[in-house]
């Protein structure tokens, strides 16, 4: 049975498949939210992805082989994900992974549009690219 925590209802079984690349979330009533490493990755709720305040998130870019190598439990809202390329401070909540699923088509056609777009604007020592628009969406 699926627990609800004030932080959204926890999975009762996570997945990692390494084959497909992906994370998925399973509820009690046979709901099953998919991630791949890459997206996961792209919108870690990191303050390294998020910043500190409006208009400080940045598209990670360069992504699209990270792989997730540990799944980490915290306390009984959250897991926290280390990824292939050493990042590991996104602390995932329940509530955050039901908002993913429910925005994912949206959120990635706008990071697609996004990266397109400022493709001229990367900052090649890291790799990031700063935008404004997704900021006010993941709030």
């Amino acid at each position: 049975m699926s627990t609800i925590t004030e932080n959204g209802t926890a999975p009762n079984k996570i997945t990692l498949d390494e084959t497909a690349g992906s994370l998925s979330l399973t509820y009690s009533e046979g709901r099953e939210c998919k991630f791949t490493c890459e997206f996961l990755r792209v919108f870690s709720p990191s303050a390294e992805v998020v910043g500190h305040g409006p208009g400080q998130r940045v598209n990670p870019i360069g992504k699209e082989n990270v792989k997730i190598v540990e799944v980490e439990p915290v306390g009984n809202y959250a897991i926290k994900i280390v990824f292939s390329d050493g990042h590991n401070t996104g602390i995932y909540s329940w509530k955050y992974f039901q908002w993913l699923a429910a925005n994912k088509k949206d959120l990635w056609a706008t990071y697609i549009e996004e990266t397109s777009i400022e493709a001229g604007a990367v900052d090649y020592k890291t790799h990031t690219k700063r935008c404004n628009n997704l900021n006010k969406e993941s709030k």
